[in-house]
């Protein structure tokens, strides 16, 4: 994919590169939708309560960042949003960013929304693991920069 040319907090490193691309609140909230479903700018503006001006420049980024594309509704009348591949592979990003706001942005006890899987049986919880199944965290991984 084509990254159209912008300026990078910090080039080498793909953590500041995602989230030049998709860190703001109202870009996750919109891939969110997406993936639930949402596909009209009304759908998207509706479920985020976004304003109208900055739903629209979040929809341009988005698509031209490769991360939505736009398609034509079966009416013929209006364009819709529909995930790319690079869009769906959020998709465990996203459910991280759920787990973690289940553990620690919720009081105990206090209401919320739970992701199911098709036979509704929430998801489990993820768990990022080295090539033997050990459970890999901050404290046994390292970055290794480029020069």
């Amino acid at each position: 994919m084509d990254i159209p040319t912008m300026t990078w907090t910090d080039p080498s490193c793909p953590v500041a590169r995602s989230v030049d691309l998709v860190g703001d609140r109202w870009s996750l909230l919109v891939i969110r939708d997406a993936m639930d479903g949402a596909r009209s700018f009304t759908a998207f503006q509706q479920r985020t309560g976004i304003a109208r001006n900055i739903l629209s420049d979040r929809l341009r980024r988005l698509t031209a960042h490769g991360l939505l594309t736009q398609i034509d509704a079966p009416s013929g009348r209006r364009r819709l949003y529909e995930l790319t591949d690079a869009g769906r592979d959020l998709f465990p990003v996203v459910v991280a960013l759920r787990q973690w706001g289940e553990r620690h942005a919720f009081a105990a006890g206090e209401a919320h929304s739970v992701l199911t899987d098709d036979r509704g049986a929430p998801l489990p919880e993820l768990v990022v693991t080295a090539a033997d199944g050990t459970p890999l965290t901050s404290t046994n991984t390292r970055v290794e920069h480029v020069e």
